[in-house]
This record gives C-alpha cells, sequence and structure tokens, in this order.
C-alpha cells in the first residue's frame, strides 16, 4: 500500500537511523503479533474449573444457580 512511499523515506535516512526505525518495526510486529491470531478463536482456559465439584452438582443444577445468582 505505501511500500514506496515509505521505501523513498528510508532512503533519505542515515544508516544509524535505518537501523532504528527497523527496530521499532520489529517491536511493532511482536507487540501486535498475537492480536490477530487470536481474534475469532474461543478459548477453553477456563475448561475444568469446576472440576472440584463434579460429583457434588449435575450441569443442570448449576444452570440453575447461575441464573439464580443473576
Amino acid at each position: 500500500m505505501h511500500d514506496k512511499e515509505i521505501e523513498g523515506k528510508m532512503e533519505k535516512l542515515p544508516e544509524d537511523l535505518r537501523r532504528e526505525v527497523l527496530d521499532y518495526v520489529d517491536f511493532l510486529l511482536s507487540k501486535y503479533q498475537g492480536r490477530e491470531n487470536s481474534r475469532g478463536k474461543f478459548k477453553f482456559d477456563w475448561e475444568g474449573g469446576l472440576s472440584e465439584i463434579r460429583e457434588e452438582f449435575t450441569s443442570v443444577e448449576l444452570q440453575h444457580k447461575a441464573l439464580e445468582w443473576r
């Protein structure tokens, strides 16, 4: 999209500033890398969170209890 514009501006910079720009680009890539990959995907990191009460309640009983708490 802006490749030629970026390339033209990079050519005008001295070598030490070009390295700084590249470092900043690497920083941005690492900072925002996980955002695109995680969008739209549901995580099941909560799975098994209530396993210790499995023998005490059924899933239906837990659903009713959750409705009471709302």
